[in-house]
């Protein structure tokens, strides 16, 4: 099963080491650098805005967690909204291509 995962950060070149990080760990097949996102969120009783880019990652569900917590791991935000999600669907050569990360040792 293939899953999702989001996250904001705080300019294209963190958004593409991040990626990299996590695809060169196996821990993603795949980093979509998104952007640039205005972004307007409340934090700590605050409404605020910033320019950032998404970074969405593919990966396999197994991997899911693990992708999550390196992720929050790597960020420059002190605090990095990070969500991941299991896939209702994917195509079957995407599957495959996403259960390859796990491989013999899943």
């Amino acid at each position: 099963m293939s899953a999702l995962v989001w996250c904001p950060c705080p300019d294209e070149d963190t958004a593409r080491s991040l990626a990299r990080t996590l695809v060169e760990e196996k821990l993603a097949a795949c980093g979509n650098v998104i952007g640039p996102i205005h972004s307007v969120f409340c934090w700590r009783g605050e409404v605020d805005e910033v320019r950032e880019f998404g970074l969405l990652l593919k990966t396999d569900v197994r991997l899911l967690e693990q992708a999550i917590a390196r992720l929050e791991q790597t960020h420059p935000y002190d605090e990095p909204a990070v969500l991941g999600w299991h896939c209702d669907a994917a195509g079957a050569v995407t599957q495959a291509w996403l259960g390859a990360l796990v491989g013999p040792r899943g």
